[in-house]
C-alpha cells in the first residue's frame, strides 16, 4: 500500500473514531440516559459532530485524497483502496458545502428534540414537540439550500440516504406501487372475515416476549458476542464497527407479534453491519451501499422471512411452548392472523400491503413541509385527514398519529423513502438467491438460515459501501430497481392467504 493511502486510512480512521464515539452517546441518549442529562448530551454531542466535520473536510482530507487518488489512478477500479478513494471524495465534496457550525447547531437541536419527543409522544402532545420540529424544519431548509441548484428541494436530503437518487425516482416507483397496493387492499377487503387475528391479542408476558426474540436472533445468526439488545421507546440499530452492533426494541403486552417484528426487523439491519468486511473497518466504507439497501436487509428478514409459512413450521412449536395460550391454535390459523390485511393507524405495525402507504404518506408531508405549503401547526389534522385519505383509519390522538415516529425529531427528513426501495429490492434479492442457490428454498423450510445469511454476506454485507446501492443491485440480479416482484410476490402471498 502507498504512503498516501496509508495515511489517508489513519485519517479517515480518526474520523470514524469520533463518528464512533457520537454514536455511543446517542445510543445511550435513547436507552439509558436520564432525562436531566438532555442538555449536556446535546451540547456534548453537537461538539463532537462538529470535530468530526471539521476534520472530514480539512485540507490534510482534500490534500490526502488528492494523492491517493494519483496512487490509484490504475488500480483495480473495485479494489478497497480504489473504492475508498471514490466513496470518501462524494462525501468529501458534499460536507464541505455545509458550514462546520451548521453541523454542530442541527446536532444539537436534534438532541434535544429527540428527548422532547420522548417525552410528548406518551403524553399524545404535539404542542410539547411542535416548536421543535418547526426548527428541525426550517434548518433542513437551511441545509438544502446549501446543495442549490437542485430539481427537487428533496432531493438534497434524499441524497444523504440513497447516493445519487433523485425525488423523481421515488415518485415513479411510487406511481407505480400505489394503484397496484390500493386494488390489493379492495380485493382483500371484500373478503376480510376470512382472516381472524384474535389469537393475537392478550396479555403477552414481556419477559416471554423477549427471550423468544432472543432466541430467534440467534438462530438466524446475529452475534451476541458482538452486539446486544436494548429497550427503547423506538426500535433502532446502530454500530460502532463491525464487532459492536448493537438493537433495541419495545414491547406491548397487549400484541405479541410487534416486538418480534421488530426485533427480527432490527436483526436483520445488525446482520448487516456484523457482516462487513474487517479491512474496511474504521472507514467511510464500513457502511451499508444505502438505507435502502439496509432496508431490503431488515424487510428481508422480517417480512420474506419472519412472517412465511416456512419460518413459523420451524418457530411454531418453541413459540407455543413460550406462550401457552397458543397450545390449542393450529399453525395455520397463527400464520394467517399474523399476515391480516388491515388498515392500521402505526407504521411499524403495519402489515405488508398497507405499509407503504404509510410511507406515501410522510414523504407527502415532508415535501409539503420543505415546500412551505404546510405549516407544522397544522401538520396534526393534515396527518389526520390523509390517514383518513389513504387508509380509512382516524387517529384518535396525537401519539398514535403525528407523533408516532422519532425520525423527524432527529431530523432524518428524506429517511422514509427508503423503506419502500427496502421493500421492493428485498424481493429483487431474494427472487435472485433462490434462483442462485437450488438448496436455499428447503434450508429455509428446514430453519437453516446459514446458507441464506451466508449468500447476503457473500454478495451484500461484505462489500459495505463500495458500490452505490443501483450499482450493487445490478452486478447481484442482472436488473434495475423494479417494482414489479415485490407487487407480483404481494399478489402471491395474499391471493393465497385471501382466495382470489
Amino acid at each position: 500500500m502507498t504512503n498516501a493511502l496509508v495515511e489517508l486510512k489513519a485519517h479517515l480512521g480518526e474520523v470514524a473514531d469520533l463518528s464512533a464515539a457520537a454514536a455511543v452517546l446517542e445510543w445511550d441518549q435513547l436507552t439509558y440516559m436520564p432525562r436531566g442529562g438532555a442538555e449536556a448530551r446535546a451540547q456534548a454531542s453537537a461538539t463532537l459532530a462538529g470535530l468530526t466535520h471539521e476534520k472530514l473536510i480539512s485540507q490534510r482530507t482534500g490534500d490526502l485524497l488528492e494523492a491517493a487518488a494519483g496512487e490509484t489512478s490504475t488500480s483495480d477500479s473495485d479494489s478497497d483502496e480504489a473504492r475508498l478513494v471514490r466513496v470518501t471524495r462524494r462525501e468529501y465534496d458534499r460536507q464541505r458545502r455545509v458550514p462546520t457550525s451548521w453541523v454542530g447547531e442541527f446536532t444539537r437541536v436534534s438532541s434535544i428534540a429527540t428527548t422532547t419527543w420522548e417525552k410528548a409522544k406518551p403524553a399524545s402532545d404535539f404542542a410539547l414537540f411542535r416548536p421543535h420540529l418547526e426548527r428541525i424544519v426550517a434548518m433542513r431548509r437551511e441545509y438544502v439550500e446549501f446543495f442549490a441548484p437542485y430539481d427537487s428541494i428533496y432531493d438534497p436530503l434524499l441524497d444523504g440516504f440513497e447516493p445519487g437518487m433523485k425525488t423523481a425516482e421515488v415518485t415513479a416507483v411510487f406511481s407505480v406501487l400505489r394503484p397496484a397496493l390500493v386494488d390489493l387492499v379492495h380485493k382483500i377487503a371484500e373478503r376480510a372475515g376470512a382472516v381472524d387475528d384474535r389469537c393475537l391479542q392478550g396479555d403477552f408476558d414481556e419477559a416471554r416476549q423477549w427471550d423468544f426474540g432472543v432466541q430467534v436472533l440467534k438462530r438466524i445468526g446475529y452475534d451476541f458476542d458482538r452486539g446486544r439488545q436494548d429497550r427503547s421507546a423506538h426500535p433502532f440499530t446502530t454500530s460502532f464497527s463491525p464487532d459492536d452492533v448493537r438493537i433495541t426494541t419495545r414491547f406491548h403486552r397487549d400484541l405479541v407479534a410487534s416486538a418480534l417484528m421488530s426485533t427480527v426487523h432490527e436483526g436483520g439491519h445488525a446482520l448487516y453491519e456484523q457482516g462487513i468486511a474487517p479491512a474496511l473497518a474504521r472507514s467511510p466504507l464500513a457502511n451499508g451501499a444505502s438505507h435502502g439497501m439496509h432496508e431490503s436487509q431488515s424487510r428481508m428478514w422480517e417480512n420474506l422471512i419472519g412472517r412465511s409459512r416456512s419460518f413459523w413450521k420451524v418457530f411454531y412449536p418453541q413459540f407455543q411452548r413460550t406462550f401457552g395460550e397458543f397450545a390449542k391454535v393450529p399453525l395455520e390459523t397463527f400464520y394467517r392472523a399474523l399476515n391480516k390485511v388491515t388498515p392500521s393507524l402505526i407504521r411499524v405495525e403495519a402489515d405488508e400491503v398497507t405499509y407503504n402507504l404509510h410511507i406515501m404518506l410522510r414523504f407527502e408531508l415532508e415535501l409539503a413541509l420543505l415546500q412551505g405549503d404546510l405549516a407544522v401547526k397544522d401538520l396534526p389534522g393534515v396527518w389526520n385527514q390523509k390517514m383518513n385519505d389513504y387508509l380509512g383509519v382516524l387517529p384518535p390522538d396525537d401519539a398514535q398519529g403525528v407523533l408516532q415516529d422519532v425520525h423527524w425529531s432527529g431530523g432524518s427528513m428524506g429517511y422514509f423513502p427508503t423503506y419502500s426501495l427496502g421493500n421492493v429490492i428485498s424481493v429483487q434479492l431474494l427472487n435472485t438467491a433462490l434462483a442462485q442457490s437450488p438448496s436455499l428454498a428447503s434450508d429455509l423450510d428446514r430453519g437453516e438460515y446459514g446458507s441464506l445469511l451466508g449468500w447476503l454476506r457473500e454478495n451484500i454485507h461484505r462489500h459495505g459501501a463500495k458500490f452505490e446501492s443501483p450499482e450493487l443491485l445490478r452486478r447481484i440480479t442482472g436488473e434495475a430497481l423494479t417494482p414489479q416482484p415485490y407487487i407480483q410476490y404481494l399478489k402471491t402471498k395474499f391471493g393465497e392467504i385471501y382466495g382470489f
